[in-house]
C-alpha cells in the first residue's frame, strides 16, 4: 500500500527533489527492485481476454512472462537489476494484512455477483482486485532468474527496507518500486514507473530523499512520523488530518506527541492503541539484509535450462521465448567498454573494435576531433562518395547523417558538386578508372602518368580530383 498521498504531497512542496528521466540515463547502473511489487503488477496486467495467463495444466504464468521481458528490457538498456524479496512480515503488518483479507473476501462475493449478471467490466475490476502474490509466484520466479543469470535476494523482512540498505551501503545506485515508503525507510535514491510496461509510455520518476527532507524543512525522523500521519501499513492514523494539514502540524510542533497535545482530541481522535512509536521505529531501523556478506554477480544466462523451464514446464511457445539471444548482447555493452570507447583518440581503432564485433558507443559530432575524423578520411581517398565516407565516420563512433556529412564536408571547404544522395562517380565510371589505373593511363593528381604503348587509337576523358575534390579534366589522344 505504501504511505498515502506522499508522491503528490512531494510535488507540491519539494517539485525538485523529482527528476523525469528516461531508462537508457541509467546505463551500468545497479538497481534494487522490489520483486513482489513487480509480481502484482505482472499478475495484474499481463492478461488475456481479462483473465491472467496458464498453461495446459491451469498453472499460472503471467508472473513468468513479465518477469522475463521486464528483466530483457532492463539489460538491453544496460541496467544491472537485483531483485528482492519480501521475507516474513513484520507483526505491525497483521492488521493492515487482515483489512486486505476482507477486502478480498468482499471481492470475491462482488465477483459472483457480476457474473451472475454477466458484467464484463466489473469481472475484470474485481477479478484483480483477488490478486495475490503466492510463495509458488516467488519460487518461479527465482527459478526464472538464476536462469537468466540475474542476482535476487531474499529479504528478512520488508524488501523496500533492504533496498535501502544496499543503496545506502553504496551497493547499488537506487531503489526501483511504486511503494513510497522506501524513502520512509531511507533509500537516497527512489525510482517510480522503472519497470512499467514500455506501452504506457511513463517517464521514469527519480526522488532524491536529500532534496526532500531540504526543501521540506523536516528531518529523517520527523518525515516517519509526517508518512505515519498520511497512513502507512503498520499502524492507524489520526482521523479528519489531511496531507496538507499534516505538513503544517509537523513544521509546527516537530513531533507525533507534540501534536497530539495541541489538537482538539474531539475533532480529531486518534485510534485507540495507537502504535505509531513502533510504526516510527520500525521505520528508522528495520531488520535489514547484513550488506557485507551481499555479492552481487551477474552471470551468462543458462539457454538450455530457460529452454527446459519456459518450454518444458511451463508451456510456453519456444518462438516467444527466443528472446535470450538478447540476453547474450547485453554482456558486450558493459560500462567498462564504453568507457574505453570514449578514451579511445584513434578513429581506426574504433572501426577495427566494430569489425571484430565490439560495441561501440556512438555520440553526436559535435566537436572539433570528429571534423578532424572526417577530414582525414576525405583526404585518405579522394575518389570515395559521400555515402562510403558517411559510413565510415560513423564506423568511428559518430552518429551523423548522410546530409549532416554533407554539410560539413562543404563546412570544410571541400566542394560536393553532385547532391549527397548521389555518389560523386557512378559504378560505371569508377570500374573505367580502376581498368584505366592498372594500364597505366590514370592520371597521379593532376599529372599525367606515363602512358603504355598501344596498337590502336582513341580518345580518353578523364576527370581527376586534387586534394581539394575539385576535378580537372583531360582528354588524352592516343594513336
Amino acid at each position: 500500500m505504501g504511505i498515502h498521498g506522499l508522491a503528490k504531497l512531494i510535488a507540491d512542496h519539494a517539485p525538485s527533489a523529482i527528476k523525469e528521466q528516461d531508462i537508457k540515463n541509467y546505463f551500468g547502473r545497479k538497481i534494487a527492485i522490489d520483486a513482489s511489487m513487480c509480481i502484482y503488477q505482472f499478475l495484474i496486467a499481463v492478461r488475456q481476454d481479462g483473465n491472467v495467463l496458464q498453461n495446459e495444466d491451469g498453472e499460472t504464468t503471467s508472473h513468468l512472462m513479465g518477469m522475463f521481458y521486464r528483466t530483457i528490457r532492463m539489460l538491453e538498456s544496460g541496467i544491472k537489476p537485483v531483485y528482492v524479496f519480501d521475507g516474513k512480515p513484520p507483526q505491525l503488518k497483521s492488521g493492515e494484512l487482515e483489512k486486505r483479507g476482507e477486502r478480498r473476501a468482499e471481492a470475491e462475493k462482488l465477483l459472483a455477483q457480476a457474473q451472475e449478471a454477466g458484467e464484463q467490466e466489473n469481472i475484470d475490476k474485481f477479478s484483480k482486485r483477488l490478486v495475490k502474490v503466492t510463495k509458488q509466484h516467488n519460487e518461479e520466479c527465482k527459478k526464472l532468474l538464476t536462469l537468466m543469470g540475474v542476482p535476487y535476494i531474499e529479504a528478512p523482512c520488508e524488501a523496500e527496507a533492504s533496498c535501502a540498505a544496499l543503496v545506502k551501503s553504496g551497493k547499488v545506485y537506487a531503489t526501483a518500486t511504486e511503494d513510497m515508503d522506501g524513502l520512509t525507510f531511507g533509500t537516497t535514491v527512489l525510482l517510480r514507473h522503472l519497470t512499467a510496461s514500455e506501452a504506457k509510455k511513463l517517464p521514469i520518476q527519480e526522488f532524491h530523499f536529500s532534496r526532500i527532507l531540504q526543501e521540506m524543512g523536516v528531518t529523517h525522523q520527523q518525515f516517519i512520523d509526517l508518512c505515519i500521519l498520511l497512513g502507512c501499513d503498520y499502524c492507524g492514523t489520526i482521523k479528519g488530518i489531511g496531507p496538507k494539514r499534516a505538513i503544517d502540524l509537523i513544521k509546527q510542533h516537530g513531533s507525533i506527541e507534540e501534536i497530539l497535545e495541541n489538537i482538539d482530541p474531539n475533532k480529531h481522535p486518534a485510534p485507540e492503541d495507537w502504535l505509531y512509536k513502533e510504526a516510527r521505529s520500525l521505520f528508522l531501523e528495520p531488520e535489514v539484509i547484513n550488506d557485507a556478506t551481499v555479492d552481487l554477480k551477474w552471470n551468462e544466462p543458462d539457454e538450455d535450462g530457460l529452454i527446459q523451464f519456459m518450454c518444458a514446464e511451463k508451456q510456453f511457445r519456444y518462438k516467444a521465448t527466443q528472446s535470450w539471444g538478447r540476453l547474450r548482447s547485453r554482456h558486450k555493452r558493459s560500462l567498462q567498454k564504453r568507457l574505453a570507447v570514449h578514451r579511445a583518440s584513434c578513429p581506426s581503432t574504433l572501426i577495427e573494435r566494430r569489425r571484430e564485433g565490439k560495441y561501440v558507443v556512438e555520440k553526436k559530432c559535435t566537436s572539433n576531433r570528429d571534423n578532424r575524423t572526417l577530414e582525414r578520411i576525405v583526404k585518405q581517398n579522394p575518389f570515395k562518395n559521400v555515402g562510403e565516407i558517411h559510413k565510415e565516420w560513423t564506423a568511428a563512433g559518430v552518429s551523423a547523417s548522410r546530409t549532416t556529412t554533407h554539410r560539413r564536408m562543404q563546412d570544410m571547404g571541400f566542394s560536393c558538386r553532385i547532391p549527397c544522395v548521389k555518389p560523386l562517380l557512378n559504378n560505371r565510371q569508377r570500374q573505367k578508372r580502376l581498368a584505366s589505373k592498372r594500364t597505366g593511363l590514370l592520371l597521379s593528381g593532376p599529372k599525367l602518368c606515363s602512358l603504355m604503348k598501344v596498337n590502336f587509337a582513341f580518345t580518353l576523358e578523364i576527370r581527376v580530383p586534387d586534394a581539394g575534390r575539385r576535378e580537372e579534366r583531360h582528354t588524352i589522344h592516343v594513336a
